[in-house]
């Protein structure tokens, strides 16, 4: 099936889901599709029981697609860029301490909990799974996924701050956990003696620090130049170009284009807006990749969804998945309320914002991605079924009810 195929076939079925959600299901846009495409992935994998049909070459098809390839290489510097356009850089500099303290060593200390935990339940369900493998499962889920948080939590009616709290510790934290997980995949291809501390730092400030500093100069220089010029269509192609070609340059030299695409997004919607662009191109631009963004994550959510196609399930790694939703909870609650608790001046916030926090922390596409890019293995298998359960449990149960929580706790 060529790439083309593919597109018409994912577009498709996004307006298909979009309406029916939108006309029937009235569900927020992107849990609508995500659930309406699990629906349909678990109808195609019961229908081979009972009619004919080339359940085998549907499961080459998506197991063959790339999929990990498409949503880090392709739609993640898209989406980021889009989300951290509309996002207010002074709603995040108020947030910036609870931000930081969460995004990086909230990520840290998720990935040594969860592996740990993740380790002891593998064992009394007799799975054997080396310790590197259960931290390469807590360094990919531990993250809040930005595309999750920015197309669920934002239409959701969550509190200002609270809403920015997590929306910027979506937006930064990826980073840090894509460092992380590539630096933890590199012990299973290079042996164990030639990796330490200093290559990990090396490999952190070349990624994170690296693509910050990108994002600072391209974000100046697309500012330079948009300033230069009044005319929108010019003006659209140009945050277009700069999204492309530098997202593209930065996963190249090995530098996160995520972090690059993220505050790239903020300069552009944030620094001396009102100089750089008039107000008829800032609204084009805004509308442009507003509807950009709707598409691809319709495209995204669905993408994620179709993995459960190529998934085999055993009773024991089903246990296991469960089991997972409330590791990544509770990991996700310790490293919420222990700042709070040990530091509560500093990052100002209450235990009832607090358990917002927590329920909001949103799992999606990245931690999908992510899984799909380990070596193929058993292990690999045991995995992906545990980051789709929380993937799953996340999207439709906390997607669904934050706002309840939210109400409760205001």
């Amino acid at each position: 099936m060529g790439i083309y195929y593919a597109l018409i076939i994912l577009i498709c079925l996004s307006a298909t889901f979009a309406y029916i959600n939108h006309r029937f299901l009235k569900l927020p846009f992107a849990i609508g599709l995500f659930f309406l495409s699990t629906f349909l992935s678990i109808i195609v994998i019961g229908a081979k029981y009972f009619i004919k049909l080339p359940y085998d070459d549907l499961k080459y098809v998506v197991s063959h697609a790339k999929i990990n390839e498409i949503i880090l290489d392709v739609l993640l510097g898209f989406l980021l860029f889009a989300g951290s356009l509309h996002t207010k850089w002074s709603n995040i500099k108020r947030q910036f301490k609870s931000i930081i303290t969460f995004a990086f060593f909230g990520v840290l200390l998720s990935t040594i909990i969860i592996a740990f935990l993740f380790q002891i339940v593998s064992q009394l369900l007799h799975l054997q799974i080396d310790f590197i493998y259960c931290l390469l499962f807590g360094a990919l889920i531990s993250p809040t996924d930005p595309i999750a948080v920015l197309g669920i939590l934002t239409k959701a009616n969550v509190p200002e701050k609270i809403e920015t709290t997590i929306v910027g510790e979506s937006l930064f934290n990826d980073g840090v956990g894509v460092v992380v997980f590539i630096a933890l995949l590199e012990i299973l291809t290079i042996p164990t003696e030639s990796f330490d501390l200093v290559h990990f730092g090396q490999l952190f400030i070349q990624e994170a620090i690296g693509g910050i500093v990108v994002g600072l100069i391209l974000g100046y220089i697309l500012y330079l130049l948009l300033k230069s010029i009044d005319h929108y269509e010019t003006e659209v192609l140009l945050t277009l170009a700069f999204v492309m070609g530098s997202y593209t340059m930065c996963n190249h030299y090995h530098i996160s284009g995520a972090l690059a695409m993220v505050v790239l997004g903020l300069m552009v919607g944030n620094f001396r807006q009102e100089k750089a662009m008039s107000h008829l191109t800032y609204e084009y631009v805004q509308k442009f990749w507003e509807l950009l963004d709707v598409i691809l994550n319709a495209i995204l959510f669905i993408l994620i969804a179709f993995v459960l196609i190529v998934i085999d399930f055993k009773t024991e790694y089903i246990i296991l998945g469960i089991a997972s939703v409330f590791i990544v909870l509770i990991a996700r609650f310790i490293i919420v309320y222990l700042p709070i608790v040990a530091l509560p001046k500093v990052l100002e916030l209450t235990k009832k914002e607090a358990k917002i926090i927590i329920w909001g922390g949103l799992r999606g596409g990245l931690s999908i991605a992510l899984v799909l890019s380990l070596p193929e293995s058993e292990t690999k298998n045991i995995i992906l079924i545990a980051t789709y359960f929380c993937v799953l449990f996340s999207i439709i149960i906390q997607g669904l009810t934050i706002e309840k929580v939210a109400k409760r706790n205001c």
